[in-house]
C-alpha cells in the first residue's frame, strides 16, 4: 500500500471521520460504561463489513486478514470518557452531564475506524494479519488493559507489534510526536485518612486537629520526592483531594487526602511508597493523631520499543514529511497501555491537535481538538500497519 493511496482515501473519508468523532464525542460514557459507543462501533463496522466480536466487557476486536503471508500486528485505542462537565459550547458538545471526552478518546476511535476502513478496503495489499483493538477503562484502574491480557486475546498468536496513538495538544494539527525507549511514568494513587478529634474551632487546645495534621502530612511528604528519591529520577508527589467535612467553627473529627504517586524507576516507587507510609504515619504519631494510608499500585512505566520507534519515526517522515515528526520529551502522565509495552514489542506515538483556538490541555473542561487532524492520524495508522506487516 502506497503513502499516496492511503493518503487520498484518508482525505476522502475525512468527512466521514469528523462525523463518526463528533457522535462519539457528543455520547461519551464512563470506564467499562461504553455501551453505547461500542454499539456504535459494531454498527459502523456491520456497515463496512468487518467481522468483529467483543473483549473485556464492552470492547470490540476484530481482524483485517491479508492476501499474503506476513506478520501480525495490533492497532489500539481506548474508548472511555472522564467524569466531568463541559464548558465548552461546541455544536457537538456532550449531552451527558457530568462525562466529557477530554482526554481525546473519541478523536482515537475515530482515527482506528478510519483505519480499519482504509486496510479493509486494500486488504489484498496487506502482507500479515491486523487486529483493531477498542479497549475499555483506560481511565479507571486497573484499566481496560489487563483485562484484554487476561482474556488471552493477544496470547496465540503473540503479535509481532502494538501501537497505541493518542491526542497532543501540545503539538501542531497533523504532526506527530515519538520518543524510544522509557516515556511515560507509573501511576500509584494514595489515599490517607486522618483521624483526630473534631470540636469548636475557638477550643483547638482541647481538639486533636486532623485538619492541621494533614495539612503537615502533605508538606512533609514533598520530602519524599526532594530528598529520597535521587534527582536523577523523575517522580512526582501530588494531592488533589484535601476533604475536610468542617466549617468556619467547626473542625471535623477526620480529614480525607487523595494524591499521585508517579516515578520513571520501579526500584525507587517501592522506596517512595514506603517512605510515604512512613513519613506520614510519623507526623500523625507526633501530633496525637491516627492515619491509616491505603497505596493502590497503579500502571507501570510506558517504554517504546526503541528499534520498533526508531523504525516507526522513519515510516512518519516518509508519510507526512521531515517537519511533521517530532521525537518527545518524557511525560509524568501515565496509561495503561504500558502493560502491552511490558509484554510486546510497542509503540505509544502522539498526534497533534492544536490550532490557534483548540489549545487547551487534556483533561480541561473545554478540550478540543482540530479536527484536521483526524484524517492525518487514521492514514498514518494505516501506514504504519501496512508498512510494519512487510518489514516490523
Amino acid at each position: 500500500m502506497t503513502k499516496e493511496l492511503i493518503r487520498a482515501r484518508a482525505g476522502e473519508l475525512a468527512d466521514e471521520l469528523i462525523a463518526m468523532r463528533r457522535h462519539l464525542h457528543r455520547h461519551p460514557e464512563l470506564s467499562f460504561e461504553e455501551h453505547q459507543t461500542a454499539a456504535y462501533i459494531e454498527k459502523t463496522l456491520d456497515s463496512w463489513g468487518v467481522r468483529h466480536e467483543r473483549v473485556a466487557g464492552t470492547g470490540i476486536t476484530g481482524v483485517i486478514m491479508g492476501d499474503k503471508e506476513g506478520k501480525y500486528g495490533v492497532l489500539r485505542s481506548d474508548m472511555d470518557a472522564l467524569p466531568m462537565d463541559e464548558t465548552g459550547t461546541p455544536a457537538y458538545r456532550s449531552v451527558n452531564p457530568g462525562v466529557m471526552h477530554a482526554c481525546g478518546h473519541d478523536v482515537h476511535m475515530a482515527c482506528l475506524l478510519g483505519a480499519v476502513r482504509i486496510l479493509q478496503e486494500n486488504r489484498h495489499h496487506l502482507a500479515g494479519t491486523i487486529r483493531f483493538l477498542f479497549q475499555p477503562g483506560e481511565e479507571q484502574l486497573p484499566g481496560g488493559a489487563i483485562r484484554v491480557l487476561e482474556s488471552g486475546l493477544l496470547d496465540q498468536p503473540r503479535p509481532d507489534f502494538i501501537l497505541g496513538q493518542h491526542v497532543c495538544p501540545e503539538l501542531p494539527a497533523g504532526s506527530f510526536g515519538f520518543r524510544p525507549g522509557l516515556y511515560m511514568a507509573s501511576t500509584d494513587e494514595i489515599f490517607i485518612e486522618v483521624r483526630g478529634t473534631g470540636g469548636h474551632g475557638a477550643l483547638p487546645h482541647r481538639l486533636i486537629d486532623p485538619v492541621l495534621t494533614a495539612s503537615h502530612v502533605i508538606v512533609a511528604l514533598q520530602q519524599v520526592i526532594s530528598r529520597k528519591i535521587p534527582a536523577d529520577v523523575p517522580a512526582v508527589l501530588s494531592f488533589g483531594k484535601f476533604d475536610a467535612p468542617g466549617s468556619t467553627n467547626v473542625i471535623p473529627p477526620q480529614v480525607k487526602l487523595e494524591g499521585t504517586l508517579r516515578t520513571m524507576n520501579e526500584k525507587w516507587r517501592k522506596i517512595a511508597r514506603e517512605e510515604i507510609r512512613r513519613t506520614a504515619s510519623g507526623i500523625a504519631s507526633s501530633m496525637g493523631a491516627d492515619l491509616e494510608c491505603t497505596i493502590v499500585p497503579g500502571y507501570p512505566s510506558l517504554v517504546n520499543d526503541p528499534v520498533l520507534t526508531d523504525r516507526i519515526m522513519q515510516y512518519a517522515r516518509t508519510y507526512s514529511g521531515n517537519d511533521k515528526v517530532t521525537e518527545l520529551a518524557v511525560r509524568m502522565t501515565g496509561e495503561d497501555f504500558a502493560l502491552y509495552s511490558q509484554q510486546f514489542p510497542a509503540v505509544f506515538y502522539r498526534l497533534g491537535t492544536a490550532n490557534e483556538t483548540a489549545n487547551k490541555p487534556v483533561h480541561h473542561p473545554a478540550f478540543d481538538v482540530d479536527e484536521s487532524s483526524i484524517p492525518s492520524g487514521a492514514g498514518l495508522m494505516a501506514f504504519l500497519a501496512a508498512s510494519l506487516l512487510l518489514n516490523p
